[in-house]
């Protein structure tokens, strides 16, 4: 279980650094990402309570955890190439 929460404090820093320089550019796009941030958290301390109650396991809870902070990535990274004009072939 230490290295499943170890690569998922690395990957959520990866994301916080996406979402503050998305945040960072103010404006609509900020306001939504701040808004779905927020929607994020309850969302996942929800489903993870109803996870532990219905009998899984840390690891299977972390592992969820990291699934949704991959999309992040995938997503804020996205957004990124997009603004800098680089796009992926």
């Amino acid at each position: 279980m230490f290295h499943s929460l170890f690569m998922l404090a690395i990957e959520a820093n990866q994301v916080v650094g996406l979402r503050v320089m998305k945040l960072m550019l103010g404006g609509k796009r900020a306001r939504r990402e701040a808004e779905l941030m927020v929607r994020e958290k309850v969302d996942a301390a929800l489903q993870a309570g109803a996870s532990l109650m219905a009998g899984a396991s840390g690891d299977e809870i972390v592992e969820r955890y990291r699934q949704h902070v991959k999309a992040n990535a995938r997503r804020l990274a996205r957004g990124k190439r997009r603004r800098t004009g680089k796009r992926r072939r």
